[in-house]
């Protein structure tokens, strides 16, 4: 009767057990591993000098001195080096009249490099891969990119493939989450993530000032990442995702119109600009904070900015002949390392100043800007590369990711660093010259003459030679 008694009552107690230690084990398989990545560095044939720079700005005829005038301040103050990459069909000089093959020739040397190099260094074989996640915003082909890939690498028949278009700069981090969204009702699998831009098809060549300054800020390049939830792989991993989150303001008209692909006045297609993108990008950013602040934020920061808002809310009406305060909060207390879309100097300073970052924190992002330029939604793998190859990361740190895309979108999340890293991975032949000195370009050195012509009398004869 005992034993009976002792079987019943402790059959509740074995099932609670044996429901606590599954959701536990549910749990482990459900994290998203970053095993490796690998960013593309395109070969030096396809390096913007200035003086290359200004022979493109020159042979489009339909620039006057007000248009060189706006290029060579929005260049000089862009933050771009000279070693930044450029599709082939500008070097060919047919940025006015690009083909369908040059935007897929464009990808495949991308796809070829850069997903070649991930396979060897990890060891994995193409025909493991069970995820494949493409996102390039501004070329739709078919078949589609993701299946050329599939084609190429032979991939197997049953691989669950998802190509994304029209995503934007914050492409990356939207396909991370479809991934880790994947990872918590599959177990043991592996996915790899391409991300990039086609620039080919998409370089203007009209005047519009709110089009072109696209061409002084985009970039060519890319990133392959793989991914895995295997608990077999643990060890082996670089990153382990801790949070992620998405805003998208595409209900909000200003915020939908700041950034598009559209076609100016003369039919030109082209990246579009507007005025309002600063305060659109503003207001997302803010709204992704707030939510994701509690997730990676010790509780004692959120208690502090929440009495310090409190306090000064109270006493805001004493305030009023002083100018209003700020709390800011402390992204530090949670945060190891800061990983920026690079977006364009302006848009570096700004997150700067809006969480209070030193000039440490802003390196990587402004660095990579120098080196690489904007590669669109691939820019933040450089500055984490950047990170990588200064030995910055080590195990325990904390990494928040910060990415901005039309929509208009704000994407962020949080990585572990999972151990020691130090790879050089794409800056693995230039970091010991960085940061450099100063990162000035020399476009006011040379093109400054510019800032004095008459627009009355000013032309560039065919036969100019750049100086």
């Amino acid at each position: 009767m005992d034993s009976i008694s002792i079987f019943l009552y402790g059959l509740p107690v074995f099932y609670l057990f044996f429901m606590i230690w599954k959701i536990i084990n549910k749990k482990r398989h459900q994290n998203c591993y970053i095993l490796d990545y690998q960013c593309y560095k395109p070969s030096d044939d396809r390096m913007l000098s200035t003086k290359f720079c200004g022979e493109v700005i020159r042979r489009n005829k339909n620039l006057g001195l007000n248009e060189y005038k706006f290029l060579l301040k929005a260049i000089v103050s862009s933050g771009l080096g000279e070693q930044t990459y450029a599709p082939r069909m500008v070097f060919y000089g047919r940025e006015e009249c690009p083909t369908y093959d040059d935007g897929i020739s464009e990808m495949d040397e991308f796809f070829h490099d850069s997903i070649d190099k991930l396979f060897r260094k990890t060891k994995i074989s193409p025909q493991e891969i069970d995820i494949l996640v493409v996102n390039i915003s501004m070329l739709a082909t078919m078949p589609s990119l993701s299946s050329r890939i599939i084609n190429h690498y032979n991939l197997r028949e049953d691989i669950k493939v998802y190509n994304l278009t029209g995503m934007g700069c914050s492409a990356s981090l939207i396909s991370i989450n479809i991934v880790q969204n994947i990872f918590k009702i599959q177990k043991d699998k592996l996915a790899l993530v391409v991300t990039s831009e086609s620039l080919s098809p998409n370089w203007y060549s009209g005047n519009d000032r709110s089009m072109i300054l696209a061409n002084c800020l985009f970039r060519s390049g890319g990133c392959a990442i793989l991914l895995t939830n295997k608990l077999s792989l643990k060890n082996k991993a670089m990153f382990k995702l801790k949070c992620l989150v998405r805003t998208h303001h595409g209900a909000k008209n200003e915020s939908y119109n700041c950034c598009i692909q559209k076609e100016d006045d003369q039919g030109r297609i082209g990246f579009y600009l507007d005025k309002a993108l600063p305060k659109a990008a503003t207001r997302a950013f803010v709204d992704n904070l707030k939510e994701i602040a509690p997730k990676i934020l010790p509780i004692r920061e959120l208690l502090r900015f929440a009495i310090v808002s409190t306090t000064l809310r109270i006493l805001s009406k004493n305030l009023v002949k002083s100018g209003p305060r700020r709390p800011v909060i402390n992204f530090k207390t949670g945060v190891d390392h800061f990983c920026l879309h690079t977006g364009g100097k302006a848009v570096i300073d700004g997150i700067g100043t809006n969480l209070n970052l030193c000039e440490y924190d802003l390196e990587p992002a402004r660095m990579t800007l120098h080196r690489f330029g904007n590669t669109s939604a691939s820019s933040l793998w450089y500055v984490l590369g950047y990170m990588e190859a200064n030995k910055r990361l080590k195990k325990g740190d904390k990494v928040f990711m910060i990415s901005f895309g039309a929509g208009f979108k704000c994407n962020s999340c949080l990585w572990e660093v999972v151990r020691d890293l130090g790879d050089g991975n794409v800056w693995e032949d230039c970091i010991d010259k960085y940061p450099p000195k100063t990162i000035a370009n020399p476009f006011l050195e040379k093109y400054g003459w510019l800032e004095n012509e008459d627009p009355s009398t000013f032309y560039i004869p065919d036969d100019y030679v750049i100086p």
